[in-house]
């Protein structure tokens, strides 16, 4: 994970959208550094270089960074409710600042909300047993298009395009 490369995209506006987000939840701050970076060493251990594309792959990082990142700011200050809410926060910072495309996106928020529903159904699984029941997810997760009613595919994966 290159932060400068990473940084160097965010604009100005954006910058100050996470510096007005971060400060009252300053504490969760290096957890989600933590649980990011942990997401993207599992989901490449799991999947390659096919995480980064809009396939099965994404789906499964995007739910486990959500899953992460509750965990882990969990943690910090141990409540519950507000590791959920800050999960939610960040990650919808994060397809604002970084991605455009309408489908891709909904992709995204859709397998966010994913995360953050299993996390609800199973606060009390390790690490380990999160990623096998994302792995056991992703197998049966569901394309899209954006004709697709998300709706009807709450607690499914859902991806775009088949990983290569």
């Amino acid at each position: 994970m290159n932060l400068i490369k990473i940084i160097s995209r965010i604009k100005l506006l954006n910058f100050w959208k996470l510096f007005i987000l971060t400060i009252p939840h300053i504490l969760y701050i290096w957890p989600t550094y933590r649980a990011t970076k942990n997401c993207m060493k599992i989901s490449t251990e799991h999947f390659g270089s096919k995480h980064y594309q809009n396939g099965q792959a994404n789906a499964f990082r995007h739910a486990l960074w959500n899953i992460l990142i509750i965990t882990y700011s969990r943690s910090a200050k141990n409540h519950f409710e507000r590791a959920l809410r800050w999960a939610k926060k960040i990650t919808d910072w994060h397809e604002v600042t970084f991605f455009s495309k309408e489908l891709p996106m909904k992709m995204d928020y859709h397998n966010n909300e994913v995360g953050r529903a299993l996390f609800q159904k199973h606060f009390r699984f390790s690490e380990e047993q999160f990623v096998h029941t994302l792995l056991k997810l992703t197998k049966k997760a569901i394309k899209i298009d954006k004709d697709t009613d998300l709706k009807l595919l709450k607690n499914q994966l859902v991806y775009i395009s088949d990983d290569h």
